[in-house]
């Protein structure tokens, strides 16, 4: 059986609907995978992960190594038994610490050294040894550990992020993976056309079971970042799925699946849950505002998510403001809800040849948003 198979190519866009095969279920794409770096989506059982519509997650090799350890995990069965996860897992390398904590780290050809943000123990990431922990994890696909250089960059600098990552991504490929993981490498070039077909290309030439796009959403102009993936996508084999990586506002996820892409994650519907940023079919809402303290109504009159169905806003403000546990909870539940219902609509509407209407009607129904700088510029760590 195929790892991806293509079941429905939208006939106006390059949108298509497809199925990856893993040992722990079918994956529908295209598909978001909510952020649990650490062995857990924040504040939820996996269970209503699941209840959100969700079949794959995310962990981080990095954070997992760190604590409590990936040879721990491994003793105790695998990431998927650790967490209870049913589903499928796909971890990252640890790659994008290297621009997150780029003060912590020092890339050399060998790998990069960095110092743990818990204790300050120093370590050596290589790509060898981030396959070993992601081996060891368990989950059922692989990222090879990347160069992602910071934004802004140069030229020279992107070029040199390019042919290091993709050395890595060779020595990547050439460690033994469990039987049921694939591995996917991963394009860099920063906001460079030029170098990101190169990228693309040369990855090509080694046996990779798929592709994802990295270094994006650093801080480039929306149009940069479309006109990135259009260039990659135009580079890569259509039998093989596209991910897309820490890029996810709705907006995001519905041009990337309308330039061909399958998989994204992100942190945003969660971390937006606990800094009180809820996503409806309008827009977002901003639960903590005084003009919801008597609102009776439910965040989105649209939404079937059991927040929606049983809760006020005026109820939700009154959590987030008195920093009640629930209220983040909740949030998270009904975030993570409407991303499941956004994802499955345009599965939908790519199978019913109709995306292109989906994505006008997408747009139509939002409101201009207020300033999203206050949440945009917390570190909070997923």
């Amino acid at each position: 059986m195929n790892f991806f198979s293509i079941l429905h190519q939208s006939g106006a866009t390059l949108a298509r609907c497809g199925m990856l095969q893993t040992a722990h279920g079918a994956i529908d794409t295209p598909a978001f995978m909510p952020v649990g770096s650490q062995g857990t989506v924040k504040g939820l059982h996996p269970e209503e992960v699941q209840a959100c519509g969700f079949q794959m997650i995310l962990g981080n090799a990095y954070h997992l190594f760190l604590r409590p350890g990936h040879e721990l995990i491994e003793s105790l069965g695998g990431l998927h038994r650790f967490m209870q996860w049913e589903g499928g897992i796909l971890t990252d390398s640890g790659g994008y610490q290297i621009v997150s904590l780029a003060k912590l780290c020092e890339i050399t050809e060998e790998g990069v050294g960095f110092r743990s943000h818990i204790n300050g123990d120093w370590h050596l990431l290589t790509p060898e040894k981030s396959m070993a922990i992601q081996v060891a994890l368990g989950s059922d696909i692989t990222v090879v550990l990347d160069h992602c250089p910071p934004f802004p960059c140069s030229a020279s600098q992107a070029r040199e992020s390019v042919q290091r990552t993709t050395r890595w991504a060779r020595r990547s490929a050439d460690i033994q993976r469990k039987a049921h993981q694939a591995v996917f490498g991963i394009v860099q070039g920063g906001v460079f056309s030029e170098l990101r077909k190169e990228s693309a290309q040369m990855l090509l030439d080694i046996n990779l079971d798929g592709f994802a796009l990295g270094g994006l959403s650093l801080g480039e102009e929306k149009p940069a970042m479309l006109e990135m993936i259009d260039t990659v996508v135009q580079e890569l084999p259509t039998d093989r799925p596209r991910y897309l990586m820490g890029v996810g506002l709705p907006e995001d996820l519905v041009e990337g699946v309308a330039r061909g892409l399958d998989l994204f994650d992100c942190v945003i519907p969660t971390r937006h849950g606990r800094t009180g940023w809820l996503f409806t079919t309008t827009g977002r809402v901003l639960i903590k505002q005084a003009q919801y303290i008597n609102d009776s109504c439910p965040v989105d009159a649209d939404c079937g998510c059991p927040v929606c169905q049983k809760f006020s806003r005026a109820y939700l403000r009154h959590l987030f403001v008195a920093n009640e546990m629930l209220g983040v909870r909740l949030n998270t539940i009904h975030n993570l809800w409407y991303y499941g219902s956004l994802m499955r609509g345009m599965r939908q509407a790519i199978r019913d040849n109709r995306f292109p209407e989906f994505r006008t009607e997408f747009y139509r129904r939002r409101v201009p948003e207020p300033n999203a700088c206050e949440v945009l510029g917390q570190a909070v760590v997923d």
